[in-house]
């Protein structure tokens, strides 16, 4: 896969990982809303609750926006971040109402869904189960599809960090960036890298040489 520096093929990747997303945490059920890359300086993503937030002469679409400013994050964090998202986005087509307090706090519902498909959920007095991080399953999932870290990123934050991979509200609390939940191994020869979830030794068949972890 071509790496992602450009704009334009992000756009595309990240519609591309909803639909992975999709076909494996909710049976293809969701129709593919407009994502769109957007400054958020407060939060990770946001989900739209109004089905004409994009409109055209075909119909009206739901928006997820990821913050143009989180990009760079390793690859599970940002397919954490398009997750959380859809979890709100499954949970209004089923009409389950998981936030309150201006969907600014979410619930047990968010929670219970959350967990259900591939992330863990962590709780904030102020937003409630609104801290998520990638699971077991959603790790596996990237390494599976073989997803690459996107290699671009508004600068806008400053050194300023914020908690959680998503959020309704388009709010957040700052907090300790995390640390990648996977672990990448390279061929010092040819270049060819994997993920892990844990330590492993593995070496490159077509080189012959051990990979390395970078």
């Amino acid at each position: 896969m071509k790496q992602m520096t450009s704009y334009n093929r992000v756009a595309g990747y990240l519609n591309k990982i909803f639909d992975l997303l999709n076909e494996e945490f909710f049976e293809s059920a969701l129709s593919r809303p407009t994502i769109t890359i957007q400054s958020t300086p407060r939060a990770y993503g946001h989900f739209s609750l109004r089905e004409d937030t994009w409109v055209s002469k075909l119909g009206g679409t739901h928006e997820i926006n990821i913050g143009a400013g989180t990009l760079a994050r390793p690859i599970e964090e940002v397919a954490a971040t398009l997750l959380h998202e859809m979890v709100h986005y499954w949970n209004y087509e089923q009409g389950i109402q998981d936030c309150s307090r201006g969907n600014t706090y979410h619930n047990r519902r968010f929670k219970e869904a959350a967990e259900a498909r591939g992330l863990m959920v962590e709780h904030s007095d102020k937003y409630g189960w609104s801290h998520t991080s990638p699971a077991e399953a959603l790790l596996e999932f990237v390494i599976d599809n073989n997803l690459t870290d996107i290699l671009i990123n508004r600068n806008e934050f400053s050194g300023f960090q914020i908690g959680g991979t998503g959020t309704h509200s388009g709010t957040a609390t700052p907090t300790t960036p995390k640390k990648s939940s996977s672990r990448k191994y390279i061929c010092p020869c040819c270049g060819m890298s994997v993920r892990a979830t844990k330590v492993v030794n593995i070496g490159c068949l077509d080189c012959g040489v051990r990979m390395v972890e970078c």
